[in-house]
């Protein structure tokens, strides 16, 4: 009896062990690491993600989580340095332990972390437009939410060539990792559509004049301007240039282009026409004034944050951000777990997840989820609210 006695104290002993680890699984949190520059010359749009990402685990904890578990989100801020992202993201996977890692923000910092997030295996959503940041092989769990670089590069050419009708391209980047990989991209691809630029320069993100480069440029026959710099200083120095010459040549490019920030800069207002840039269907006015209905439902719930009145800032940003916390969601529920192959299986066969941003698509081959039509030509300066009018075709 005796021994019977100590049987059954031994099972329910295992039994309630096996219920308080089940019970402990369903109410650990999904820890989430943001990668973020919210500080450093690259916070401006990391800012207005990381209201987007804050937006996204709230409302999802308040429905009572993802399968009863909430979200945590464990942010880093990496200030825009690549040395300091290495850093945090080691932090994030080997001491903190998340089970997802968004981030960081831009290419440079991506192009140090990813191989770091890729051999801890934990699943990483990529939201930095250089190529070579996603790869099925080499990074099997980095999926990428955002468009690539050369998708807006593409939009550009075709606008350029295919819409103004102008074959003497003049390709301006920066001196950055990513204006000149970004030039080098442009450069090719008008090579593939049978075009040679007539001019092409790299310039210092810090040069305060532009004279001597548009001179060259209008000297060669340059019928259009292609910048590609996310730098919006160096932008807004190119209009004003452009425009003290009394120079009305096209401007085509990078989205930077049409930052709510480059307005302030501009010796007149008028420097800004004749200026159009890649952007994004999910927040471009239709013909009647309205915007996709997910992006102006989003719009719609998140206002009350963002201080009630016009949007400031590039509402993409925003939206993309939102978008890579739901992607998370969408993966947990659908995997019934955070296991990181399971996670990465259910990214892989995702077709057309719809997002605010965009509706996102990924396979076992192909890590990027951006579609291509989704991309847009905007008019530089028709900034109201968070988005854009689209460009005349």
């Amino acid at each position: 009896m005796q021994k019977l006695t100590l049987a059954r104290v031994a099972r329910l002993f295992v039994l309630s062990l096996a219920f308080a680890a089940t019970a402990a699984s369903a109410q650990s949190t999904i820890r989430i690491g943001w990668l973020s520059s919210l500080t450093g010359p690259l916070s401006s749009a990391a800012i207005a993600e990381n209201q987007g990402v804050q937006f996204a685990v709230d409302e999802i904890n308040a429905a009572g989580g993802v399968n009863g578990r909430k979200l945590e989100l464990v942010t880093r801020d990496t200030s825009g340095e690549p040395t300091k992202a290495v850093n945090l993201a080691k932090q994030l996977a080997f001491v903190d332990k998340v089970d997802f890692i968004i981030g960081p923000v831009n290419s440079g910092e991506s192009l140090a972390t990813v191989p770091i997030v890729a051999k801890a295996g934990i699943p990483n959503l990529i939201i930095g437009t250089i190529d070579e940041l996603v790869d099925a092989q080499k990074f099997p769990l980095a999926f990428r939410a955002i468009n690539t670089n050369k998708q807006w590069i593409e939009a550009a050419n075709d606008y350029a060539l295919n819409v103004l009708k102008k074959k003497k391209i003049a390709v301006i980047g920066d001196t950055s990792g990513y204006g000149t990989a970004a030039s080098k991209v442009a450069q090719d691809l008008l090579q593939k559509a049978g075009v040679t630029p007539v001019y092409v320069a790299l310039v210092d993100p810090n040069k305060t004049d532009l004279t001597d480069e548009l001179n060259k440029a209008k000297a060669a026959g340059a019928e259009v301007i292609m910048p590609w710099s996310a730098a919006t200083g160096l932008l807004a120095r190119l209009f004003n240039t452009r425009g003290d010459m009394g120079w009305d040549v096209p401007i085509v490019g990078h989205p930077a282009m049409m930052a709510p920030t480059v307005r302030p800069l501009l010796n007149k207002p008028d420097y800004w026409k004749n200026a159009f840039a890649a952007g994004y269907l999910s927040t471009t006015y239709d013909a009647k004034g309205k915007l996709p209905p997910r992006t102006q439902a989003l719009m719609d719930k998140i206002r009350s944050k963002l201080g009630k009145g016009e949007i400031d800032f590039m509402f993409w940003w925003i939206a993309l951000g939102y978008d890579t916390v739901k992607l998370v969601e969408h993966a947990v529920k659908t995997a019934g777990s955070t296991d990181a192959a399971a996670i990465g299986k259910v990214f892989e066969n995702t077709k057309e997840f719809p997002g605010v941003y965009a509706t996102y698509t990924w396979s076992k081959e192909n890590r990027n989820g951006y579609p291509d039509h989704a991309i847009v030509v905007n008019i530089a300066g028709s900034f109201k609210d968070g988005s854009f009018q689209a460009a005349p075709r």
